[in-house]
């Protein structure tokens, strides 16, 4: 009886990490094109606006620039973004492996 509660409790952990990482990593993408949008897109004056661009730009620019480094220049075409999401879903992948093999 014991080890079944121990397994019931792991299962339910790796099912809810999936869970929590699937979800992060939606809304993540969510706000990289919120960012993307607000860029391209010159917006009104409005202290509640700036406070939204200050929050998207505070969130997504430390990641983005990990790529821009990474990235040649294509003149006014920024990539990063597209690698961006591409690699958190490749990470995605890679964890949900581990945790099926866990599971």
């Amino acid at each position: 009886m014991g080890g079944f509660a121990v397994f019931a409790l792991l299962f339910d952990a790796v099912s809810k990490t999936k869970s929590f990482i699937d979800v992060f990593i939606f809304v993540y993408t969510l706000i990289i094109f919120a960012y993307i949008l607000t860029s391209w897109v010159r917006l009104p004056y409005s202290p509640w606006l700036s406070k939204l661009q200050r929050f998207l730009y505070d969130v997504c620019e430390p990641y983005l620039r990990l790529f821009r480094r990474i990235l040649p220049t294509l003149g006014p075409l920024d990539l990063s973004p597209v690698v961006a999401v591409a690699f958190l879903y490749l990470i995605r992948a890679v964890i949900d492996s581990v945790l099926d093999r866990v599971h």
